[in-house]
């Protein structure tokens, strides 16, 4: 199945799969990266999935691949529960207003709500509970997971998976000051999402003030992320839990931001940039690995905090001096 070379007992019976750290007699499990081999050499799996390189010596029997991590992938696929299918049709008690137009082999759970002018592609499933608001466009073999909001006029393409908690298409935030009062400022815009985009739990995309809140082609967003008004994210992005991207930002294609980065508005992401965890980027980044808070490029930033963990001890030996000359 994997294409792979055994290097082990060709009558070795594996019963399931697992990780390095929790698999047992029985199990397989994969090695991919080399700050990992710690684990490998404790695992006690009885089969391991190695690069076509490996030269560890390991008790499990090795079995030598180009990509370890997908070959465990399709065992596991193999040995995991067939998936949960949904029926097309509609649920009782769903409402879906009668100028809806339905794609084939469309499931619409219960307690759906499906305003006046949307349009669901073919083999898309609507979660219970979720919304689909007013002229909103959904594509065709779409997984929306139960309590979605999609609120009016979004526009979303095909494979799309959004899951449970996010909000498409809210107001983005805007406010002006006048005598002395916050004025609501109308968000008349609208969000896209582009095909082969997934969705995490609790994220929220807001409409655009003008114009359009686009996520492009194959972007993946983590759970609890906030993405602002009038944000571009390019193609193949990824984004990781609690990050935030404020108004008018955009951000290139292929880039990466780890957990709890902060992004200021109005600014750019060069295509292929990664932000590291809990950054905060305050201006637009050319491109490399950046780092910190401000965020800088990431050697930078590592030696000046080097530096600033030397200051107890330069301070030390400053007042030593001083002590010695009399100061």
């Amino acid at each position: 199945m994997s294409g792979g070379e055994l290097f082990g007992d060709p009558a070795l019976k594996i019963t399931g799969a697992a990780s390095l750290a929790e698999a047992t007699a029985g199990e397989i499990s994969f090695f991919a990266n080399r700050k990992y081999v710690g684990l490998l050499r404790k695992t006690r799996a009885s089969a391991v999935f190695v690069p076509t390189d490996f030269a560890e010596p390991v008790t499990a029997a090795q079995i030598r691949v180009s990509n370890p991590t997908k070959a465990f992938e399709q065992v596991v696929l193999k040995l995991a529960p067939k998936p949960i299918t949904f029926s097309p049709g509609i649920h009782p008690s769903a409402i879906v207003d009668p100028s809806v137009q339905l794609g084939e082999r469309v499931a619409i759970q219960a307690y759906v709500v499906i305003e006046a002018g949307a349009k669901i592609g073919d083999d898309t499933i609507i979660g219970a509970g979720t919304y689909i608001g007013h002229e909103t466009v959904i594509g065709s073999a779409c997984q929306i997971y139960p309590r979605v909001t999609i609120r009016e006029r979004s526009r979303i393409g095909s494979r799309v998976i959004i899951h449970s908690g996010a909000v498409i298409g809210a107001d983005g935030f805007g406010f002006e000051m006048v005598d002395g009062r916050q004025e609501k400022i109308q968000q008349l815009g609208i969000v896209q999402i582009d095909d082969d985009v997934e969705i995490g739990a609790n994220t929220t995309v807001d409409r655009a003030r003008f114009g359009r809140t686009w996520i492009q082609q194959g972007v993946k967003i983590d759970n609890l992320v906030q993405i602002a008004h009038n944000v571009v994210i390019g193609k193949s992005s990824v984004i990781v839990a609690q990050t935030g991207i404020s108004g008018s930002t955009r951000v290139g294609e292929r880039v990466t931001m780890a957990g709890q980065v902060g992004i200021v508005g109005h600014v750019e992401i060069a295509d292929g940039s990664v932000i590291a965890a809990q950054s905060g980027v305050s201006k637009s980044v050319p491109g490399g690995v950046w780092f910190g808070y401000p965020a800088g490029p990431i050697e930078e930033i590592k030696q000046q905090i080097a530096w600033i963990r030397s200051l107890g001890k330069l301070f030390a030996r400053v007042k030593e001096i001083e002590k010695k000359l009399g100061l």
